[in-house]
């Protein structure tokens, strides 16, 4: 018999934009609990984008970063006789938003520039024009699931 599922904690919308995505992102950005700094970088790395791209809205930059480098496929490992074969698995809808934001701080973290906020502020420029680590991530992670798609009759 299987156990009761685990029941979705409600996230409250952030304070500035009112967005529930807003302060999903910042849970995955904070580190050793300070989510009040957290939300700092993020708010000043909001404004650069707006400084940088005049003409766009901060937050729509953010939410089409995440639109682009959100995954539809993954690659999942799967032994079978004796053989291990990476089966394209379609991502549930919960997964591909966290895959996302994930691989948008990574890469973030791995920028050259100076503090945090700016380095999160180039990593959404760059996404939103399909470019950067993050996106080339999710196209990888596509490749990889094409190239496998022969063995997509195993999937579980």
């Amino acid at each position: 018999m299987r156990r009761k599922k685990a029941k979705k904690i409600e996230i409250l919308p952030d304070p500035k934009f009112n967005d529930v995505q807003v302060t999903k992102f910042v849970n995955n950005l904070m580190l050793d609990g300070k989510k009040n700094t957290s939300f700092k970088i993020f708010y000043d790395a909001i404004d650069i984008v707006e400084s940088k791209l005049e003409d766009q809205v901060g937050l729509d930059v953010f939410k089409k970063a995440i639109e682009n480098i959100t995954p539809s496929v993954e690659v999942r490992s799967r032994r079978v006789g004796g053989a291990t074969f990476q089966i394209p698995t379609p991502v549930r809808e919960g997964r591909k938003q966290s895959l996302a934001m994930k691989w948008m701080i990574t890469f973030s973290r791995k920028r050259n520039e100076k503090t945090m906020a700016q380095r999160l502020a180039n990593e959404f420029i760059a996404a939103s024009k399909e470019e950067g680590g993050a996106y080339k991530k999710k196209e990888d992670t596509l490749r990889m699931a094409e190239a496998n798609k022969a063995f997509s009759h195993f999937r579980f």
